[in-house]
């Protein structure tokens, strides 16, 4: 399996007056469904940073194709676009569960670096994060 799916239920305090979620809520339902996925492969976020090692977000592409509302399901699929031990591409896409309707498109890019902030490549600090993570990477 090279994608993970992760489910989550709208809170009412993430929606606006319009009583849709804000817009600026999906990039922590991103970053949820990056540490789940992580998680579910074995190597958590806690982990890595144990040996050293950070991950930056160096940058959101998002495109917002239809709303969701307070209790609606999303389904977050994720998947490593890209790794190079450097840095590291995850694309997602988002869907309402009941409906399966498409509600985003995006993609997150970050770089591993060491606790100074220097970029560094994972496979040094944890080698079976690098091993995880290329074996994931989708084709």
């Amino acid at each position: 399996m090279k994608d993970f799916v992760f489910e989550r239920r709208i809170n009412y305090y993430e929606t606006d007056k319009m009583g849709i979620v804000h817009h600026s809520n999906y990039i922590r339902f991103l970053e949820e469904a990056r540490c789940h996925m992580l998680d579910k492969f074995e190597i958590p976020y806690s982990k890595i940073e144990e040996c050293g090692v950070q991950i930056p977000v160096l940058g959101v592409s998002c495109e917002y194709k239809h709303h969701v509302g307070y209790d609606d399901i999303i389904c977050i699929n994720c998947k490593i676009k890209e790794f190079t031990g450097v840095r590291m591409t995850v694309s997602y896409v988002v869907t309402k569960k009941d409906s399966g309707e498409l509600v985003m498109n995006a993609e997150t890019k970050h770089c591993f670096t060491n606790k100074n902030l220097r970029p560094c490549n994972l496979k040094k600090y944890y080698p079976k994060a690098f091993e995880v993570l290329t074996s994931l990477v989708v084709d």
